[in-house]
């Protein structure tokens, strides 16, 4: 092992070292320098070499060679002192040496980064590639093709690729020196791969090996299958919108039209490119841009109305946004031409018309009622629901009693039977009487061959009511009463009774007990009808009702005007309690429709500013009330407003204990709030 010597501790030096060091056959007997914080020396003492500032000390005849790093001491000064074996490498082939070791490790270091690139390349691609040298040995085996292949590199590399994958092109390749270009293959595992071999060649032509790149084109015919479907479901959608008999509009996301069917030229008078590409608002006769507003607001409106096209024909619209992975992608409206709406609507009302005849259409479920007057009325309704007594309902117009009718016929067990309903005063005279018992043919000019039967045949088995019944004439009454009494009728020129088996449901808002002391109404056809009375109390008696009633009233009026209106405000409702109602819920439903009339289309809640003027006079209520007694002058009525001062007085004596009133007055507790609703008595004792 040779001695060396090395003066100088700079870079040149620290190269020079670490060559030496790396060879291990050479000793390093010392590193001098005068400055001990120079790179080589720092170096050196890391690896326990001697160093010091002066080079005399380790001149010795053992030391085979010394390594001048530095310009000083000059060449001269070492040659004097240094042994004849001793030999002495200058400094200006010291620096070439180390200039050429610093070029080798740059290259080096280029060489491994291009050689991990490289290496990185064929790892990340998603390309598989292999390869063989002229051994048929597989020399590349990179991650794509342990993923195509099902094989480990560390499994194939070295090995021969016939023996790995007998299917392999190859070494077909390499004997032939000819690419094969873009070829489908089927793997012994079943995937399919479009590939591309190719033969590694050097300078002079030879053959060195062969290399192949390919990819699994099972997921790409899968994509390919995916996309033919998705093209299948594009076309037939396309399809259903251009053969949909609804005229439908769709807009981007900045509101740009993008699709119009046939449909909604028909509707609209507008054509694709009057649409396609403008403005959501280019469609708009009168009112605002849904379209514009469901971008706006990223949420639905359900039946807008507007005025579209150049003959500002009057539809209703739906819109809708679209919204994919979370993104607003535009909109889709759906328009509807008013005019068939109305057509429909007409057609429906008639409909309703001819069945409103024959059945019962609303139940307990739909009268609403929050305030304990008309819950109670409710009771007592249904309890008389479950008898076949006859019921004489009693209230103001507008309260509900034909509500009571179709309720209390659906309650009852008759309720699968038909429900004729008979308007009393709205038959001349001359008719009611064949309308009500039918004739038989030739009982008068003009009747039908075979005859007709009458309201009360058809509702043989179910039940029968009679509106406004005060308003009949005692002619007709009489008749009435001897269907009561026998249970049969005889037609207007007949002479055979008929038996019928008819629930009798009858309704009135005058005073009978008035109209009987004037001589118009039987006293014994009253008895008759009033076995079972009940009184509807009047819309000022049970404010309670106001909110929910017109709430159950807004969506009424939505959807016979077509409106969307979602409610009332609270404010709205005071307003509302403050009036006297004299036209109870008919008169209700029709202040809020005038309400809704006036809104605007983009109004959604009734306001106080929207309620029509009302006359809010506090008196107005007992002005009302004293108009009635100013009526009462039979012994009846006088009898009944004395009942009515007696039970005010005990309740405000027992401080409004329903059940000590009762007890005083030795009555039940149901009777005395009979009592308080037929006399209009609130629960606070006031009327």
């Amino acid at each position: 092992m040779k001695s060396v010597l090395i003066i100088g501790g700079q870079k040149q030096s620290l190269d020079i070292l670490n060559m030496l060091v790396d060879s291990n056959v050479f000793k390093i007997v010392g590193v001098v320098d005068e400055n001990d914080q120079s790179p080589c020396v720092q170096f050196a003492k890391r690896k326990s070499i001697s160093c010091g500032p002066s080079w005399e000390p380790f001149i010795h005849d053992q030391l085979d060679i010394i390594l001048m790093a530095s310009e000083k001491p000059s060449l001269t000064e070492i040659t004097q002192k240094k042994s004849a074996g001793t030999v002495v490498i200058p400094y200006e082939i010291v620096n070439l040496v180390s200039q050429l070791i610093s070029q080798k490790e740059s290259l080096i270091k280029q060489l491994r980064k291009r050689t991990h690139q490289q290496q990185l390349i064929l790892e990340l691609t998603h390309d598989a590639m292999i390869a063989i040298n002229n051994k048929e040995e597989v020399t590349l085996f990179n991650p794509s093709a342990e993923k195509i292949t099902g094989y480990k590199s560390e499994k194939v590399l070295g090995k021969k690729i016939g023996d790995v994958m007998p299917s392999t092109r190859l070494t077909k390749v390499m004997e032939t020196g000819q690419p094969e270009i873009n070829q489908e293959q089927q793997l012994d595992n079943g995937k399919k791969i479009i590939t591309t071999r190719l033969p590694i060649t050097d300078s002079k032509k030879r053959i060195l090996g062969a290399f192949a790149v390919f990819k699994d084109i099972t997921v790409i015919e899968d994509m390919a299958e995916e996309v033919t479907n998705l093209k299948s479901i594009q076309t037939m959608l396309t399809a259903i919108i251009q053969s949909s008999e609804e005229a439908i509009s769709v807009v981007d996301e900045h509101g740009r039209g993008l699709i119009v069917n046939p449909a909604y030229t028909k509707l609209t008078g507008l054509s694709e490119k009057d649409v396609i590409g403008k403005p959501a608002t280019a469609d708009i006769s009168e009112g605002e841009s849904m379209h514009m507003k469901v971008l706006r607001t990223r949420k639905p409106v359900r039946g807008v109305r507007m005025r579209v096209g150049p003959a500002k024909r009057d539809v209703i619209v739906n819109v809708a946004p679209i919204i994919v992975n979370g993104k607003l992608k535009g909109s889709v409206g759906v328009i509807q031409d008013m005019s068939e709406i109305t057509s429909l609507t007409n057609e429906l009302h008639r409909a309703r018309q001819i069945i409103r005849t024959l059945e019962a259409k609303y139940s307990f479920e739909d009268i609403i009622a929050r305030s304990e007057e008309m819950r109670l009325v409710i009771e007592q309704a249904k309890l008389a629901a479950s008898t076949p007594i006859t019921i004489l309902l009693r209230g103001e117009s507008g309260t509900g009693k034909e509500l009571f009718a179709h309720a209390i016929h659906n309650a009852s067990d008759r309720k699968y039977k038909k429900f004729i309903r008979v308007n009393c005063a709205a038959i001349s005279e001359s008719l009611l009487e064949s309308e009500m018992f039918g004739y038989e043919e030739g009982a008068f000019s003009g009747a039908k061959r075979g005859g007709k039967r009458g309201y009360f045949e058809e509702a043989n088995g179910g039940s029968i009511f009679l509106d406004e019944i005060g308003e009949l004439s005692t002619h007709m009454q009489a008749k009435l009463l001897r269907v009561l009494q026998e249970k049969e009728i005889v037609r207007v020129g007949g002479t055979k009774p008929i038996p019928v088996d008819v629930r009798v449901i009858t309704a009135t808002n005058v005073n009978l007990e008035k109209r009987i002391a004037e001589g118009a109404f039987r006293e014994d056809l009253y008895y008759r009808l009033n076995r079972m009375p009940i009184f509807i109390p009047p819309l000022r008696q049970r404010k309670e009702d106001i909110a929910d009633l017109s709430a159950h009233l807004i969506n009424k009026i939505n959807q016979d005007y077509g409106r969307n209106i979602e409610g009332i405000s609270s404010d709205a409702i005071e307003v509302l309690k403050q009036y006297s109602w004299p036209g109870n819920v008919r008169e209700l439903e029709n202040v809020l429709g005038r309400a809704i009339i006036h809104m605007n289309f983009h109004e959604s809640q009734i306001l106080s500013k929207h309620i029509p003027p009302l006359n809010l006079d506090p008196k107005s209520e007992t002005h009302h009330n004293n108009d009635r007694l100013k009526m009462a002058g039979t012994l009846i009525e006088q009898l009944s407003q004395y009942e009515k001062e007696i039970v005010k007085k005990a309740l405000k004596e027992n401080h409004m204990n329903k059940t000590k009133t009762a007890k005083d007055l030795g009555i039940s507790v149901r009777n005395l709030y009979y009592k308080m609703e037929k006399h209009g008595i609130a629960k606070d004792g006031m009327q």
